[in-house]
């Protein structure tokens, strides 16, 4: 149910252009055409707007076999083949050759394999002086509601504080070039607003399956509990420079 409802939505995760273009923007001296490793790339909303921000070459990434199709899809459509090279993978087992990216960027999922030793990964994929963009989630207050803390618990029970995450960048030997937090337009306007939306139109679909209509209620109630308790937590972007 969660693959049916994330597969329709412009981007898997929060963020958007702008952020996109702010992160790019923290890079310094990056080639004019990059080479550039989008992990955790999904259907490739971000892809996309990479493509549009850089002259650089993609290779695109995800373990989601129909995410990575959709892609394919996608950027023959808009005749993209030559720069964006989308590709099944596990980021926590990449077959790339130790410094062969400018730039490795990753809207989200390094969490799932967790920060350091993602990181770890990163820095050898990165040539000398190479960048490393990532959004994760942080903590913003604490005491969150146990219903916010619930649902961390859920879904990312190791989730951190913005200086917990400095830390281990600096522990991976990268040096800082910058963060900043997420706007809030950044979780609405191409995520969940759209998926919202798709989750109340599968309700008639899905009307006689409770198991089907649990897991709407789920992604419903995550947008409700944003709606009131969105102060609590947040998501950074967080950019990162490869000594030379």
């Amino acid at each position: 149910m969660f693959l049916e409802v994330f597969a329709a939505m412009p981007r898997q995760g929060p963020g958007n252009r702008e952020c996109a273009a702010k992160a790019l923007g923290l890079c310094q001296d990056l080639p004019t055409a990059p080479t550039i490793l989008d992990l955790g790339c999904g259907s490739g909303g971000q892809t996309l707007q990479l493509a549009e921000l850089t002259a650089g070459s993609i290779i695109a990434v995800d373990n989601h076999a129909p995410w990575i199709a959709q892609l394919e899809q996608t950027i023959a459509k808009r005749g993209l083949e030559k720069r964006i090279r989308p590709a099944k993978g596990d980021m926590a087992s990449l077959a790339f050759e130790p410094g062969s990216f400018d730039l490795i960027w990753s809207e989200g999922p390094l969490c799932s394999i967790g920060i350091e030793p993602a990181l770890r990964i990163c820095w050898l994929l990165l040539r000398p002086g190479g960048h490393l963009s990532f959004t994760d989630a942080v903590w913003r207050k604490t005491n969150p509601p146990a219903e916010v803390l619930a649902m961390f618990e859920r879904d990312y029970p190791k989730m951190r504080w913005v200086a917990d995450i400095l830390a281990t960048i600096k522990r991976c030997d990268f040096d800082l070039l910058g963060h900043f937090t997420l706007p809030d337009e950044a979780w609405w306007d191409d995520f969940y607003i759209p998926m919202e939306a798709h989750a109340n139109s599968l309700k008639p679909k899905y009307a006689q399956d409770s198991e089907a209509l649990e897991g709407l209620a789920l992604i419903v109630h995550e947008i409700e509990l944003h709606r009131k308790y969105s102060e609590y937590y947040a998501y950074e972007f967080f950019v990162a420079q490869k000594p030379q």
